[in-house]
């Protein structure tokens, strides 16, 4: 039952000193989470109550079924922005049927992310590159920023999800400005940035959060045009079911993919990384998976939007020394009271100091070092990265990741079918073969003896190249050439083209009187040489454990005994 239901793994042992922890850690990622709740569902598109109710029973679902403790889940920037760029592209007539769309996704969402868990699908997240999960946040942020300007100039700007045009309706209202709500949103993010520098463990969004509600209660701001979030109805959200209807469906779809998968990126890459921080590994992918998906299932029967991982949360309650995932039922219980008795403080909340929450809570996903990183060392993954980074700017969020995917795809089949192909020499006084490129000072390469080793999977995308390479080798050996070593160590697999295309080759060779071998296969390479007609044209004398025991018998095949070799390369079938 403990893999169905992970709870019961931390509720068997459950200690008192584990509830003094996982309180404070709760209650301190609650007092955030409930103003990013409400900035985020402004992100969405949503009234702010709907932040409020993000933050219950998707909260509550994970606790139970979730694997990692160090998870906030709820509203996220991330996913929020991914909601307003897909709705926002439907022709969608009133607030009333856009929350119907946003809880329908959320369902969509969940269920996706809850089926892909039960076959085990997890892997597909690894589609999702760190260049492109980097190019894709960074733009994102700066997506995220500048549609706040509106809340921060106080002034009604058109909406879009294009960085440029977003810029260039900014400026156009420039001269508009409400300077009182400009104001406080630029001293609630100057706030923030320096409480944080002055001391971590203050809770500043809170505070600015405070700040801003008193100042317009207090100076009556109101008066001169601050915007404000104003009623906020109280009480918990209503049970219902998520309007199902075909059209819904068929638009709802690619977008609840792109976020099924965003989601899932999010909550397994903020929560390695913090299990790597503490050195113990609790998170089970697949499980995640399900955990999520049940979150935004349930979650939509109660007017949630789509959840995820927050970084800014989770890295909360690992700071804190949260236990288990017994916070979350606190962070929960501060969010219930908060709907049940405190929603007419939020009255007077200014939206620019809910803006200036969600412009300093972003800027920390514009990663400028990574790019450098790759700048030095991988320009091929820089290309796929600015690619990402500037279609989702300038295009659009799903055309940015689907683009992203996509050119990592084919970066991958690039390399894959142009793998490193080095010329092996002997390390002077030992019995070490290596690359005579990186060791030239240091090797000694025989005009008798041609030794290679190809640094990949052999299969039909790569194959001919590998015998371009080989033939090319060959030639510029001459005609003192009389024997080739392939050392086949990094291959781990020989697919059928590739098997045919060796098998030529070797016969090819032969015919010319030149010698054959292959040395250092592993177990399933050698399954599938002694498998294909590669055996029928390669001696078993001439499949070697070493590269050294190659040379050995080219040089005098009578005075080396390969019995030993012979039986090490027994394959599955003992032949």
């Amino acid at each position: 039952m403990q893999n169905f239901l992970p709870f019961l793994q931390w509720l068997s042992d459950y200690k008192k000193a584990d509830f003094s922890r996982d309180l404070l850690a709760g209650l301190t990622a609650g007092v955030i989470l409930i103003p990013q709740a409400m900035a985020y569902a402004m992100i969405a598109g949503l009234p702010p109550v709907y932040g409020l109710y993000a933050a219950i029973f998707p909260v509550l679902v994970y606790a139970f079924l979730g694997t990692s403790k160090n998870l906030g889940i709820g509203p996220v920037a991330m996913d929020s922005l991914l909601v307003a760029a897909g709705l926002g592209t439907l022709v969608i007539s009133t607030v009333e049927n856009y929350i119907v769309l946003a809880i329908l996704l959320a369902f969509l969402v969940g269920a996706m992310q809850f089926i892909l868990g039960l076959f085990r699908m997890g892997f597909l997240v690894n589609f999702l590159s760190k260049p492109v999960i980097s190019g894709f946040t960074s733009a994102a942020a700066l997506i995220i920023i500048f549609s706040q300007m509106k809340h921060l100039f106080g002034v009604d700007i058109a909406r879009s999800n294009i960085f440029h045009e977003m810029v260039l309706n900014a400026i156009a209202k420039i001269s508009e400005i409400n300077m009182y709500d400009f104001g406080i949103g630029i001293l609630g993010i100057l706030s923030i940035v320096l409480l944080k520098k002055w001391n971590k463990k203050i809770p500043a969004i809170l505070v600015v959060v405070v700040l801003g509600i008193v100042a317009v209660r207090v100076f009556g701001l109101e008066r001169f045009g601050v915007n404000i979030v104003g009623e906020i109805p109280s009480g918990l959200p209503s049970f219902g079911i998520p309007e199902f209807r075909v059209d819904y469906l068929v638009d709802l779809l690619p977008i609840a993919f792109t976020l099924a998968l965003v989601g899932y990126l999010e909550i397994i890459s903020i929560g390695k990384s913090l299990e790597e921080k503490e050195e113990k590994a609790t998170i089970d992918p697949n499980q995640e998976l399900i955990a999520i998906g049940s979150a935004n299932m349930i979650g939509s029967l109660f007017r949630s939007y789509p959840v995820s991982a927050s970084f800014s949360r989770s890295a909360i309650l690992s700071e804190t020394g949260v236990r288990t995932n017994m916070a979350g039922f606190f962070s929960v219980l501060l969010v219930l009271l908060t709907l049940l008795f405190f929603t007419p403080v939020f009255y007077y909340l200014p939206n620019s100091v809910l803006a200036s929450v969600i412009m300093v809570s972003v800027f920390g996903l514009i990663d400028m070092g990574y790019p450098k990183k790759l700048w030095q060392n991988n320009k091929d993954e820089l290309v796929v990265l600015l690619l990402t980074f500037f279609i989702t700017l300038f295009i659009g969020i799903p055309q940015g990741i689907l683009t992203g995917v996509l050119f990592s795809l084919l970066l991958m089949v690039y390399r894959t079918s142009n793998p490193h192909f080095a010329i092996l020499g002997n390390i002077k006084n030992s019995d070490y073969y290596r690359n005579v490129n990186r060791f030239n000072n240091d090797t000694l390469e025989r005009s008798d003896l041609l030794i290679v080793r190809f640094d990949a999977q052999l299969y039909f995308g790569n194959s001919s190249y590998f015998k371009k390479r080989l033939y090319r080798e060959i030639q510029r050996k001459g005609t003192e050439l009389r024997g080739i070593i392939l050392n086949a160590e990094a291959i781990n697999y020989i697919d059928s083209s590739a098997a045919v295309m060796l098998a030529k080759v070797i016969r090819e060779v032969q015919g010319k009187g030149l010698e054959f071998y292959i040395a250092g296969a592993i177990g399933p390479t050698r399954d599938i040489i002694f498998n294909s007609e590669i055996i029928t044209e390669l001696r078993r004398e001439h499949l070697f454990i070493k590269t050294s025991e190659a040379v050995a018998y080219f040089d005098n095949p009578s005075s080396v005994s390969v019995v030993g070799s012979k039986v090490a390369y027994q394959n599955r079938n003992g032949l």
